[in-house]
């Protein structure tokens, strides 16, 4: 089974320079309806997986929560009444029948572009109706494929106007936000992409994007790694370090090509020997679900160690 629907000659041309869509079959594997996700929430490692909700002021990141006493039936239904949003983190490399469609879609895209992915992982995410993903990049090279649901994409430009160094470079050297800086003048450079059900898109390198629901919504993330992304993600370690311990002021896009792969070099090093740059972030869980209850539970924060 093809997971890869409506490639074009142009497509091709456009893989990892410029934003683009394209359709897929996912839907095709019986593995993304309501009794296929309830089953897969049953039984994915805790470990793997997040269960949030909006804050309080409904503007600023997701809470935490505690969802080990839920079972999936719940979690789905909560999920479908907007109050939680669950990513089961490497779902489609975890279970050997979501392993098996990974495959098959990263064997696909080979074809289509001559890319041979590193690493690729995926994601799954179940999110509700009031969703949104603030304004943040990804590390690595990611495609978002879209089953089922309203969701928008806002995409913008990947320049230092909407990413500065700094503020990218503090992603980078953070385990748990990939947030980054946003200012309501950035809508001026944006593109939207208004998703249909069964389509991917994907997008340069690091470029800033956000996610809004307009209905529930199931999709899958994924993620691959190239030398491109290696190079730059460890030039942002020692830039990190250098302008964090050393109080530098390094400019990623002044540098030439011959220097960032010396520095590449040197972040990877840093970054092994434990000293480079990092920021530290806990944590905390803030509400519990529980089997047979759709109402969310606020609780006394405390760190999540699971």
């Amino acid at each position: 089974m093809s997971m890869i629907k409506n490639w074009s000659d142009n497509l091709t041309e456009s893989f990892q320079k410029s934003a683009m869509t394209f359709k897929h079959g996912l839907h095709e594997t019986g593995l993304f309806t309501d009794e296929a996700m309830i089953d897969l929430l049953n039984r994915h490692p805790a470990e793997e997986m997040d269960v949030c909700s909006a804050s309080l002021d409904g503007e600023t990141h997701f809470r935490t929560g505690d969802f080990r006493d839920a079972d999936g039936e719940t979690l789905l239904k909560i999920a479908k009444t907007g109050d939680i949003w669950i990513n089961l983190r490497r779902a489609m490399n975890i279970h050997p029948e979501y392993k098996s469609v990974l495959d098959s879609m990263y064997g696909d895209l080979a074809d289509k572009t001559g890319v041979k992915a590193v690493n690729p992982r995926g994601g799954i995410l179940i999110s509700s109706p009031k969703a949104k993903v603030p304004y943040h990049f990804d590390k690595t090279e990611t495609i978002l494929w879209h089953v089922r649901g309203q969701k928008s994409l806002y995409l913008y430009p990947m320049t230092t106007e909407y990413l500065s160094d700094e503020a990218c470079e503090a992603a980078i050297i953070n385990r748990i936000s990939e947030d980054a800086p946003y200012d309501a003048a950035f809508e001026k450079g944006v593109q939207i992409f208004d998703l249909e059900d069964n389509q991917a898109i994907t997008w340069p390198l690091n470029s800033p994007h956000r996610v809004v629901n307009s209905t529930f919504c199931v999709s899958v993330t994924t993620e691959y790694s190239t030398a491109e992304s290696a190079r730059k993600n460890a030039n942002m370690v020692l830039n990190a370090t250098l302008r964090r311990k050393f109080g530098r002021d390094p400019c990623y896009q002044n540098d030439g090509e011959l220097k960032r792969m010396v520095k590449s070099v040197f972040g990877r090093v840093l970054k092994k020997s434990g000293i480079a740059a990092k920021i530290e972030c806990k944590d905390y869980v803030t509400f519990k679900v529980v089997s047979g209850d759709i109402s969310i539970h606020d609780v006394e924060p405390y760190l999540r160690d699971f």
